[in-house]
């Protein structure tokens, strides 16, 4: 059950079913599991057989997940921080996402050198507002990440720099490129 048609995250439940009537039984499972332990739901705060959600920051989708509106709208209206404070707290808020932006480490890389250190105000660098508005316009054209097809072949694409390492696991569904 958890984890193959039910993710929870404190007290967010998500359940996810290919076929109507599976979510059917899905739901009935999950809610006889909460009975069992005497555990409840509000009705209020419930929604049901949907194909389409907002959870945890992501919109879930039958054509995949991807970054919720909202939070890309605080990010690109994300002012250009003042403290190293600020812009730690910016680059934690962006590194939720990170599996959204491709090289992600290289483009936040002038960023997180200027992060480290302490209270002090910050000296923007050219390299460092560069990096800061592309990551804000990363942000605007995120892709959605599709599920994935176990019928089809992965890639495995590995790369590393002096500022970072990364790997994205993607697949070849149709004729766009790979995602």
């Amino acid at each position: 059950m958890l984890n193959r048609w039910v993710i929870v995250y404190i007290d967010d439940i998500l359940i996810y079913s290919d076929f109507f009537q599976e979510h059917v039984n899905h739901v009935r499972s999950v809610l006889q599991r909460l009975r069992q332990h005497q555990l409840y739901a509000k009705l209020e705060k419930c929604e049901f057989h949907l194909t389409k959600i907002s959870f945890l920051g992501y919109i879930i989708s039958p054509e995949g997940v991807a970054m919720d509106d909202s939070k890309v709208r605080a990010v690109v209206n994300w002012p250009q921080t003042t403290t190293i404070k600020e812009l730690q707290r910016f680059l934690g808020f962006a590194n939720f996402y990170r599996r959204f932006i491709r090289n992600f480490s290289s483009i936040t890389a002038p960023l997180t050198t200027m992060s480290k250190g302490g209270r002090q105000r910050l000296s923007w660098t050219p390299s460092a507002i560069t990096a800061f508005q592309e990551l804000k316009e990363r942000f605007t054209t995120a892709p959605i990440l599709h599920h994935p097809d176990p019928d089809l072949e992965f890639i495995v694409e590995v790369g590393a720099s002096s500022s970072g390492i990364g790997a994205v696991l993607s697949q070849r569904q149709g004729d766009p490129p790979p995602r």
